[in-house]
C-alpha cells in the first residue's frame, strides 16, 4: 500500500480549460487524474445529441484530453477517472479506445465502463412499481411532467469505480457519477477502505468536493484578497496528497499560478453547501463541521478531523424535462439618464406586446449596470454611464415567443435615444430545460462494469 496517493483535478465542468489535463500530468508526480464534466443541464444536452446520433451523448472534449495525457497513462502509470460518459459511456469508451489504437497503445489501455445510472428507459416501469420519483422541492409526482422528460440519471457512488480499478482498468469512464466519487474511489481502492469506515470515506468525499471544481480552490473565482493572487493566466489546478488515515493535503504543482490557502479551500468547501452536518452522497454522509484546515507550507493546506455517518437507502435522481420556450433580447443605453431611458424602453415594449395580444407565462426585465445583481439593495440614486436593458419572455407556445423576437429591434429607432449597441442581434428562441430532483431506492439501481482493452 502506498503511503501517499496523489489525485489531481483536471476539469471542473464541460467547457473548462482544455489544456489543464495535460498540465496536470506533466507538471509533477500524480497517481490519478480526475476529470469532472457533468452538470445537471449537461445530461439533457447529451441526451438530445444521442437522439440525433446514437454514437454521441458524451463529453467529446474528453477524447482530446485523453489524447494529450495518453503518454502519461501508458508510460508512467497515471490512471484517469472521468464522468465524461454522460448518457453514452460505451460510445465514449470506444472513442477513447480508438485514440489508443491510433497511437499504437493496443494492450496498454484497459478502459472500465460504468453503466446503470441512466433510468430514462425505465421511468414507466419504476412508476408502476410504486416509485413516484416525486420532486424533492414540490412533492409533485413525476407523472405530472412524464411526457416532457428528456433525461433521468441516478447519481451513483464510488463502488463501481473501485470495481473497475480492481479489474485492472487504467481509465474509468462513468455516466452520472457524483463529482466527489471520482476522487474518493481511487483512495478507497488504494488504501482498502471498507464500506463502513465512515470517517475515512467522508474524508475521501471532502477531498473530492475540494478539487471537483478545478482551479476554483486554487485561486480561481476566489474572493479573498483576489487582487494579490499571482499569475492567474497560468493558474495551477489542484491536487490532493492523501494518506490511509483519511488526512490529506490540498496543493498544486510548483511553478504554477494561483494560490492554495486556507481561505481558498474554505470558499470551495461552502460551494453548493446545504446542511453542513449532512453532506449526503451514495457512499457516506459527511459532516463538514468536523473539518480542520491548517496551513502546511506554501500553497499547501492540510485537511484532517473529518467524521462521517452511514449512507442513506436512497439515490438522488437528476431529471430534466422540457418546460416551454424563452427568448432574451438586450439593448445598451448610454449616459445621460441611461437608466431612465432603459426603464422607458421597458414600458414601451410591454405596451406594444400587450397591444399585439401576446400573453407570456413570465416577463423578466433587468437593468444591467444599475442594480441587476443586487436588486433593490443597490438603489437607483446614481446616473449610470451606461445600462444594458435586458428583456426576456417565456411561454409554452413557441410561436408567441417567436413573435416577441421581432419587437425589440424597432426600439433602436422608435424608442428612447442613445442606443449604443444592439447586442447579439435578434433574440433567438430557446427551449427551456427544467430540473426535477427526485429520490429512488438504491435497490432499483444496478450498475455494471465492463472492461474494454
Amino acid at each position: 500500500m502506498k503511503d501517499i496517493v496523489r489525485v489531481a483535478g483536471g476539469q471542473g465542468f464541460w467547457g473548462d480549460d482544455i489544456d489543464a489535463p495535460r498540465r496536470q500530468v506533466e507538471g509533477g508526480p500524480i497517481d490519478y487524474l480526475m476529470l469532472d464534466y457533468l452538470a445537471e443541464v449537461t445530461m439533457s444536452i447529451l441526451q438530445k445529441q444521442k437522439e440525433r446520433d446514437p454514437s454521441l451523448g458524451y463529453a467529446r472534449d474528453f477524447v482530446g484530453a485523453m489524447q494529450a495525457v495518453l503518454p502519461a497513462v501508458v508510460d508512467r502509470g497515471v490512471k484517469v477517472i472521468a464522468n465524461a460518459g454522460g448518457v453514452n459511456p460505451v460510445a465514449c469508451a470506444e472513442a477513447v479506445k480508438q485514440i489508443g489504437v491510433k497511437a499504437g497503445a493496443q494492450g496498454k489501455l484497459k478502459i472500465g465502463v460504468v453503466t446503470g445510472d441512466d433510468l430514462l428507459g425505465r421511468i414507466d416501469e419504476l412508476i408502476a412499481q410504486g416509485h413516484p420519483l416525486a420532486n424533492m422541492d414540490t412533492a409533485e409526482p413525476l407523472s405530472t411532467v412524464r411526457d416532457r422528460v428528456l433525461s433521468a440519471n441516478a447519481y451513483i457512488g464510488s463502488t463501481p469505480i473501485v470495481e473497475a480499478l480492481t479489474k485492472g482498468a487504467n481509465v474509468v469512464i462513468t455516466g452520472r457519477s457524483t463529482d466527489t466519487a471520482l476522487t474518493m474511489a481511487p483512495l478507497r481502492y488504494e488504501f482498502g477502505w471498507k464500506a463502513d469506515e465512515w470517517n475515512k470515506l467522508a474524508a475521501g468525499i471532502i477531498a473530492g468536493h475540494i478539487i471537483e471544481c478545478g482551479a476554483q480552490c486554487s485561486g480561481g473565482n476566489c474572493l479573498y484578497d483576489w487582487k494579490s493572487i499571482p499569475d492567474m493566466a497560468n493558474v495551477g489546478y489542484p491536487l490532493v496528497e492523501a494518506r490511509a488515515d483519511g488526512t490529506f493535503v490540498v496543493t498544486k504543482h510548483a511553478g504554477t499560478g494561483g494560490r492554495v490557502s486556507v481561505p481558498s479551500v474554505t470558499e470551495q468547501l461552502v460551494y453548493e453547501m446545504g446542511d453542513p452536518h449532512s453532506y449526503i452522497t451514495p457512499d457516506v454522509v459527511a459532516d463538514f463541521t468536523s473539518i480542520q484546515l491548517a496551513a502546511d507550507g506554501e500553497n499547501r493546506v492540510k485537511v484532517s478531523g473529518i467524521t462521517g455517518a452511514p449512507s442513506t437507502d436512497k439515490l438522488k435522481v437528476s431529471i430534466a424535462y422540457s418546460s416551454g420556450y424563452k427568448a432574451v433580447g438586450t439593448l445598451v443605453y448610454s449616459w445621460p439618464e441611461a437608466l431612465d431611458k432603459a426603464k422607458a424602453a421597458d414600458g414601451i415594449l410591454r405596451e406594444r406586446l400587450d397591444r399585439l395580444g401576446l400573453k407570456f407565462d413570465k416577463i423578466l426585465t433587468e437593468f444591467v449596470g444599475a442594480g441587476a445583481t443586487h436588486g433593490h439593495l443597490a438603489g437607483n440614486s446614481f446616473d449610470a454611464p451606461e445600462v444594458q436593458f435586458r428583456f426576456g419572455v417565456r411561454s409554452n407556445d413557441r410561436a408567441t415567443v417567436e413573435r416577441f423576437t421581432r419587437e425589440i429591434a424597432p426600439l433602436v429607432l422608435n424608442g428612447p435615444p442613445s442606443v449604443t449597441g444592439f447586442a447579439g442581434g435578434r433574440p433567438k428562441v430557446e427551449e427551456i430545460v427544467a430540473y426535477w430532483p427526485a429520490l429512488v431506492d438504491k435497490t432499483v439501481v444496478q450498475t455494471n462494469v465492463e472492461i474494454l482493452s
